[in-house]
């Protein structure tokens, strides 16, 4: 079943306003604007905007032009996609599961669940009811496939219903090749081909097979299903699969305290959220997950809520943690006559297996903060997180861009192994350091060297390992490197490369250059 919302946006700011259909400003000429290079544009426009000849994507100067007394709000597309979100939660009550249409549908699967409402015709009725109830406007149709059901649904009859034992083509031969739900430009090559109705497109590919052939041949080289008619029919048909992701409903942990009596003290303070803590670790602990970011909200006798949240390295549910983190963020709480109501949820958690605890872990429990996510917690309650980096992995074979320095609290970690058979030193420079080869060997190491100011004399050798140069992100003209990883006879040893072979035809002679050392 499709359920498409022709008015999300309008539907949404007038619910907001607090007007019913016809009301207020709901009755005069409305757009919903947003900013853009050349200047205001129209996103949504209601009944009335529309009757006066104006639409979507029209800029305001014109729009003005055509509607001197227009009425423009800012739109708001985060707030509608999270209106939609709601929405098709809450449709979940016809089906097993629903998926978003963004940006102003859904999907909902009713396999099976037409009989609980008497019907599929009783079906589109309740959700007609249901979300007349609500004050939206909204257009349903239920078929085979989901593409088919959102071609009825915006191009179809109100309430249409496709049947399985149907025939399918023929019961979708006077819509639009719109219905395909293709980007405007392929539909405009389709109208310039004489392609407008998807009857038409149809007996291209049934007539001829050099027809889908053509069709083919146009489009193949466009990935996306939206840019290629062929996979939208076969899809709209049900001669493929369209994979769709179903929206699931996921609670965060929330425990709360009302007190009896306000309280104004911090001693009272830390024994409530104490308690919190502790009841926040059993509600984790049942669910395996381990919380990386907590609010907690205070609310005052006289209204006022006091938000106060962190993040933290590592997941985690100790509750004496919890405690010690949150309580650097009482310095600054002003209790005014007293607090009735304390909330602590967790807005962000993550899986956390249960571990098995020993005899030896006591004084580890006791001592709060030895282990490293710890340390980086407590850091950036002090410090902020910002002020806290740690070296991740990069996907880069050259050393220098093989790591990089991000947040310490991201999750964002990279899986990448160069797998380079000769191990890397330690500590790698920031930059690589010439150095001056004073003798070479024929086999092309250097048997002495000086760097800075200091000469050295080669015992041992081992490499070359031959790294090339990112050629998808540098000039052709950047030259290859030979490492090579050496002891001089003082039994230190570098790592050291040859920037360029002789003769490459990339510049002079090679350069040489130490970019790290080894402990």
């Amino acid at each position: 079943m499709a359920i498409w919302l022709a008015q999300l946006s309008v539907d949404r700011w007038r619910l907001s306003s607090g007007l019913k259909r016809g009301e207020g400003a709901d009755g005069s000429a409305l757009a919903l604007i947003s900013e853009t290079a050349h200047g205001p544009r129209l996103e949504a426009v209601n009944d009335a905007a529309r009757d006066a000849g104006l639409h979507a994507a029209m800029m305001l100067a014109d729009a003005r032009t055509l509607c001197p007394d227009l009425t423009v709000c800012p739109s708001d597309p985060a707030g509608d996609l999270e209106t939609l979100e709601k929405l098709t939660l809450w449709a979940q009550r016809w089906g097993p599961w629903s998926a978003m249409d963004a940006p102003d549908g859904l999907i909902v699967d009713v396999t099976g669940s037409a009989h609980l409402f008497g019907g599929e015709d009783r079906l589109l009725a309740d959700v007609a009811e249901r979300f007349a109830a609500r004050d939206w406007i909204v257009r349903t149709a239920i078929a085979p496939t989901a593409g088919a059901a959102w071609a009825l649904a915006h191009y179809g009859a109100n309430g249409a219903i496709l049947g399985s034992d149907e025939d399918m083509p023929a019961r979708l031969d006077d819509l639009p090749v719109a219905a395909l739900r293709l980007d405007s430009d392929v539909l405009t090559v389709l109208r310039r081909l004489g392609l407008k109705r998807l009857g038409d497109l149809e007996r291209v590919e049934a007539g001829k097979m050099t027809g889908r052939d053509a069709l083919q041949r146009r489009f193949r080289s466009r990935k996306s299903p939206a840019s290629n008619p062929l996979v939208r029919m076969d899809q709209l048909i049900g001669r493929v699969p369209e994979p769709l992701v179903p929206l699931v409903a996921r609670t965060m942990p929330l425990v709360q305290r009302r007190l009896v009596e306000p309280i104004r003290h911090r001693s009272l303070l830390d024994q409530v959220l104490s308690d919190l803590a502790q009841d926040m670790a059993r509600v984790l602990e049942g669910q395996g997950e381990g919380a990386r970011r907590l609010e907690l909200g205070l609310w005052r006798v006289d209204g006022e809520v006091i938000v106060r949240s962190l993040e933290m390295a590592a997941a985690s549910r100790d509750p004496a943690h919890i405690l010690r983190l949150f309580a650097a963020r009482f310095d600054d709480v002003d209790a005014g006559f007293g607090i009735e109501s304390v909330r602590l949820r967790a807005s962000w958690a993550e899986p956390l297996d249960l571990a098995q605890a020993d005899i030896e872990a006591a004084s580890e429990e006791k001592s709060l903060g030895t282990s490293l996510a710890a340390c980086v917690d407590r850091l950036g309650v002090r410090l902020g997180n910002r002020a806290i980096s740690k070296p991740v992995t990069y996907p880069s074979h050259i050393p220098e861009r093989a790591q990089r320095h991000a947040c310490a609290l991201t999750s964002e970690s990279h899986s990448y192994n160069v797998g380079n058979p000769i191990k890397r030193p330690l500590k790698i420079f920031d930059n690589a350091e010439k150095i001056a080869v004073l003798y070479a060997s024929p086999d092309g190491h250097p048997q002495r060297f000086r760097w800075r100011g200091q000469a050295h004399n080669v015992a041992r050798v081992e490499g070359p390992e031959r790294i090339a140069p990112e050629w998808w992100r540098e000039r052709s003209t950047v030259r290859l490197r030979d490492y090579y990883r050496i002891e001089d006879d003082a039994g230190r040893r570098y790592w050291i490369y040859r920037e360029g072979l002789p003769g490459d035809g990339r510049g002079g002679m090679p350069d040489w250059f130490i970019q790290g050392a080894f402990s």
